[in-house]
């Protein structure tokens, strides 16, 4: 049942905030928190691709490398890759070597090259539910792994032609960038 419990600090936090000083900092400074941009949210995006299957803690580790590899995620650039750049990306030890997951990774890009400004953002955050519709998690027991928010997120960049994004992968997006907010109630995260 997991509910929030004190950090060193004394601070409740959610229970798997807590396990590494990688996840401290990521569950107080990033999770949750509103993100914007079409860039941000395409590394979110394939970030989140990234880590299906895997632990979080995984590509939270090798972000910078993410980073590195995908020239900082910005769409124009990773939509110019070419078929070298994908083989190279197999060869690269500071990401995920998913050959899968690599070619969703520039497919995606492809697709939202030709998306106007914003239109990422806009269509990501139209999805986000109404949170005074949701109360607030009291445990872990109480966070979903999908919703028909995130079915319907991932129907939608799906109809327009993005890959590896199914409805959880969505709504791990939705939690991570501040579309819902599940930190627990209890959490010191919650609402910041």
């Amino acid at each position: 049942m997991s509910s929030a419990i004190p950090g060193p600090d004394g601070r409740l936090r959610c229970p798997w905030g807590l396990s590494t000083q990688d996840y401290v900092v990521y569950h107080d400074t990033e999770w949750g928190r509103p993100v914007h941009g079409d860039d941000a949210l395409y590394e979110r995006l394939c970030l989140e691709a990234f880590q299906s299957g895997l632990s979080w803690i995984t590509i939270l580790r090798r972000r910078e490398g993410f980073r590195r590899a995908f020239a900082g995620f910005r769409i124009a650039e990773v939509a110019a890759f070419t078929d070298a750049d994908a083989a190279r990306l197999l060869t690269d030890e500071s990401i995920i070597r998913n050959r899968a997951k690599i070619q969703a990774t520039l497919a995606n890009a492809r697709v939202l090259a030709g998306w106007a400004p914003g239109e990422l953002d806009e269509l990501i955050w139209s999805h986000a539910p109404d949170p005074a519709a949701r109360p607030a998690p009291r445990t872990l027991a109480d966070v979903p792994a999908v919703t028909d928010e995130s079915t319907a997120l991932s129907k939608a960049l799906k109809k327009r032609g993005l890959r590896f994004i199914g409805p959880t992968t969505a709504y791990a997006l939705m939690q991570a960038c501040g579309l819902v907010d599940d930190h627990l109630a209890d959490c010191v995260a919650r609402g910041a």
